[in-house]
């Protein structure tokens, strides 16, 4: 049964999960479906819902996605609070509201959480519900999103281009244990969204000691086997503390 809310400001969480694949950044999505004119609609939403009365903002968060995705022990974190008023982009929002929550709310308070890492460790859909799927982020991008959730998308996304200028290492946790310059290449230009000069990229790969190469190739490729590489955090904290 609904649950009849007062139509006041609420406050809700909304979790922008970003996993790569060694292609694609994505984003994980809830299908959303509810009757316009008699009609079902189907569209898509990031994962969350309500804040209860007895738990705090982190608490909701973690709630929220293991009810919408089965996911639990991800490290997640606050990026963005939205609050207007034309988050309500029309009538779609308004009746899903009605429908789900029996109440339109006026002004509905969402808190953006995010995370990352790579799909198929911690980021799996072994125990998720029906509905929730990865989708590359550029094509969620297109796809007609609830209320403002692309622009969370979006923030989520800025703000990983800033954590990794801060502290590259959240690239890394992306990446396998072992990966090619192709692979690391693909993952910055999918966070940035742009493509990257192959020469200049590599010059500067050559700059971190922390990419340490192995004395691997990849096998079985049609193409000239590349060379694998590994993250090593040891190095990585010792030039960590030197920048200090």
């Amino acid at each position: 049964m609904p649950i009849a809310l007062p139509p006041t400001c609420c406050i809700s969480v909304n979790c922008v999960v970003l996993g790569f694949d060694s292609k694609k950044l994505n984003v994980l999505l809830e299908q959303r479906e509810y009757l316009i004119d008699g009609k079902k609609v189907v569209d898509h939403m990031l994962p969350g819902g309500l804040m209860t009365d007895n738990e705090d903002l982190d608490e909701a968060a973690t709630r929220l996605l293991h009810e919408k995705a089965g996911m639990r022990n991800l490290k997640m974190f606050q990026f963005k609070a939205y609050g207007s008023r034309s988050r309500i982009k029309g009538r779609n929002d308004i009746e899903w509201m009605k429908q789900q929550l029996g109440v339109e709310i006026v002004n509905p308070l969402t808190i953006g959480y995010a995370s990352v890492g790579k799909i198929g460790r911690k980021l799996n859909l072994h125990n998720a519900p029906k509905g929730i799927s990865w989708f590359p982020v550029e094509e969620a991008l297109k796809m007609p999103l609830a209320f403002d959730h692309a622009i969370l998308i979006q923030d989520a996304i800025k703000m990983l281009q800033y954590s990794i200028e801060t502290d590259p290492i959240i690239v890394f946790n992306l990446m396998p244990l072992k990966f090619t310059a192709l692979q690391l290449r693909t993952l910055y230009e999918c966070i940035y969204r742009k493509e990257l000069d192959v020469r200049n990229f590599k010059k500067k790969m050559k700059q971190y000691e922390y990419v340490v190469p192995l004395e691997e190739v990849e096998q079985g490729v049609a193409h000239r086997a590349a060379r694998y590489y590994r993250f090593d955090r040891v190095k990585y904290k010792k030039y960590r503390r030197g920048m200090d």
